[in-house]
């Protein structure tokens, strides 16, 4: 298993009840992890409409994840 910390805004932050956790996966990859966190904490937003960032950089939803990384998912942000 693996330890991440992650990071939720705006809706994800809501759907979570907090703005951070830490969990431990056996999700291999950024994508991996989302689907255990979206079934966990019943998500409505696709992955395909977001982003995620790994320890402070963009990275491919296919990113292979590994013991303490930071995730941040970056769902779409409307202003004005």
């Amino acid at each position: 298993m693996t330890q991440i910390t992650v990071q939720y805004y705006a809706i994800l932050r809501e759907q979570a009840g907090r703005s951070t956790e830490t969990v431990e996966t056996a999700g291999a990859t950024a994508a991996g992890l989302y689907a255990q966190l979206a079934a966990h904490h019943h998500f409505t937003l696709a992955r395909t409409v977001m982003k995620v960032a790994i320890n402070g950089e963009f990275a491919d939803w296919d990113t292979m994840l590994n013991n303490g990384d930071h995730v941040v998912f970056i769902p779409p942000v409307a202003g004005g």
